[in-house]
């Protein structure tokens, strides 16, 4: 039985990302991939869009006070492209990311979210930015992401959702990280190496 667990709902306030084709490198700067671990990563994601040379914050969403806490995030489209790096997703996990409502995500990029447990839904344009309407209106607002019923809720709004197919069974049959099934099931693969080595 897997010990991770079932991903069905997330749920949260939202802050809105601007821009289409955020690239991994927008997301964590190469410079602070340095870390032998991902952890706080956190505290560096989308620096040079938060912050200037000096460390001053810059007028950006995820600067706003009104979306501190904020656990899921608004994008655009192709979001996540660029060179592969699990940085990028981790230092987003790290920064308290459960969940991402976009239009579209690089291939790569939305495997390695999956893997973290992050779901990365689509919607439509039109969608997507009478979401961002509400959160800027009442930034207080809970956004409900329902794997199962495929759907986004706020305010007392429905927005259909897309995802593709297998990553949200492993979403919801809490099969989403390959490394921590594969180690579940420790007896079983030390007993085929056993076999093996005795061949």
């Amino acid at each position: 039985m897997s010990t991770l667990p079932a991903i069905k709902q997330v749920s949260g306030r939202a802050v809105p990302v601007p821009g289409d084709d955020v690239d991994t490198d927008r997301i964590i700067p190469a410079r602070f991939m340095k870390c032998v671990t991902f952890d706080g990563l956190g505290e560096y994601a989308f620096y040079d869009v938060r912050f200037d040379a000096d460390g001053n914050k810059k007028q950006h969403p995820l600067n706003e006070e009104r979306f501190d806490g904020a656990s899921i995030m608004l994008v655009g489209s192709n979001f996540g492209c660029g060179s592969s790096r699990e940085h990028a997703p981790q230092s987003l996990h790290k920064f308290g990311v459960r969940a991402i409502i976009g239009l579209s995500y690089a291939e790569i990029f939305f495997g390695n979210s999956t893997t973290l447990g992050i779901p990365c839904v689509s919607v439509s344009e039109a969608d997507r930015d009478a979401l961002v309407k509400i959160v800027d209106a009442d930034p207080t607002t809970e956004i409900n992401v329902d794997l199962e019923g495929k759907k986004v809720t706020a305010a007392g709004q429905e927005f259909a959702l897309t995802m593709t197919e297998s990553a949200r069974e492993a979403l919801l049959n809490a099969e989403w990280d390959a490394l921590a099934l594969l180690l579940k099931d420790q007896e079983d693969i030390e007993a085929v190496a056993g076999k093996l080595y005795s061949v």
